[in-house]
């Protein structure tokens, strides 16, 4: 897949190198020409000059044959504004955008357009650290009324099935983190001590399962 990229500072550089690692082509938008120094020289892909919502900029990038556009700039407007002239103009819908601005990101999203909201991010990610229970969720739908969650479990669920504690807390468990790698989980699977599970959870339960894995196994 060809991947355009507006923003060529710490993210938009790291994304391009881990792209391009996977096998992808890659071309990098950024109005200063110094910022593609960060790319390294095994980078492969095309670097533009221009502003990423410039659709000569973005044809000379490659987007007519673009898979994906990610804008990751540091400013807000530049990025919203690239992510719907390549959606809107050039008919690519695998877009997202960066923004600092958590209040504009709900705004975006219920228009359609992905966004990654920078502060709100690392904010949940301390929250979920440092509030084991009750913190934020790692994704939610549209509409916010399905939240995937990391759910804080007492030790005592320790060699319980997915199966098991699925069945306890009638929603799915679909992730696991353990040993600081994540994987898919299976019913067999057998929860460890120091896993970290994330369950899919209608927002009105949430309070619900954090509760039942808060504590002991029910008695069957």
């Amino acid at each position: 897949m060809h991947i355009v990229i507006m923003g060529c500072g710490r993210v938009g550089s790291s994304l391009a190198r881990g792209l391009e690692r996977r096998g992808h082509t890659v071309a990098v938008i950024d109005v200063d020409v110094d910022a593609f120094r960060r790319l390294g020289p095994a980078f492969d892909g095309a670097t533009v000059k221009g502003v990423g919502f410039d659709r000569g900029v973005l044809v000379q990038a490659g987007i007519e044959r673009a898979g994906g556009f990610a804008a990751v700039s540091s400013g807000d407007n530049s990025n919203i504004l690239a992510a719907r002239v390549v959606r809107e103009t050039f008919g690519v819908h695998n877009v997202v955008a960066r923004i600092y601005d958590p209040g504009r990101a709900e705004v975006y999203e219920r228009l359609g357009i992905p966004t990654v909201a920078t502060v709100r991010w690392a904010a949940d990610q301390v929250l979920r650290r440092l509030l084991p229970e009750g913190s934020e969720p790692l994704w939610r739908d549209v509409s916010g009324q399905v939240q995937l969650v990391e759910v804080h479990v007492d030790r005592s669920w320790v060699g319980r099935s997915i199966a098991e504690m699925q069945r306890a807390a009638r929603t799915p468990i679909p992730v696991l983190l353990r040993l600081g790698q994540g994987q898919v989980a299976t019913p067999k699977t057998l929860f460890q001590d120091g896993d970290l599970a994330y369950m899919a959870v209608e927002k009105n339960r949430i309070s619900e399962v954090e509760t039942l894995f808060a504590g002991p196994p029910p008695k069957e």
